[in-house]
């Protein structure tokens, strides 16, 4: 199996499953309404909806950067998108948002060369192989919030 196969399979277990840690995204996601989705049960926190937006830019925002688009999100309005509708049907389509930014950037990194891992992601920036385990990681720990969020708003 290639390096890049395991790092997208890495990245697949942590969207969809089954994953070592506990349950993934999806399955912390399943179910949600968009209700529960907006509510801000911890003060000052973002909510469930807005974490979702910030890790489907993320995911994407790698993508392009694998497509050698600078693709410089932080601190920008695509960073923390705001939620404006918060409507079932504007979370059903986040979550398909979200869904499409992990399958592009999962196809995306199987279809690289292993030894491009190596090379920076972009000039100054840091390795292919850093830039992804970084973006998994990323995933996750946002994954770990949404779970604290979920458990604070059982409603």
């Amino acid at each position: 199996m290639k390096e890049t196969e395991r790092i997208a399979d890495q990245l697949s277990r942590a969207f969809a499953g089954p994953a070592w840690h506990g349950s993934s995204l999806r399955e912390l996601l399943n179910g949600v309404t968009a209700a529960r989705a907006a509510a801000r049960p911890v003060a000052g926190a973002h909510s469930v909806w807005e974490v979702v937006l910030h890790i489907a830019a993320w995911d994407a925002a790698m993508r392009r950067r694998l497509a050698d688009e600078r693709a410089e999100i932080y601190q920008t309005d695509l960073d923390w998108p705001t939620v404006n509708d918060m409507s079932e049907t504007a979370w059903q389509q986040t979550l398909a948002q979200l869904a499409q930014a992990h399958d592009e950037l999962r196809q995306a990194i199987i279809e690289l060369d292993d030894a491009q891992l190596d090379e920076p992601i972009l000039e100054d920036m840091p390795s292919v192989y850093v830039s992804l385990h970084g973006v998994i990681q990323h995933d996750l720990y946002h994954a770990g919030q949404i779970a604290v969020l979920l458990k604070a708003n059982t409603g």
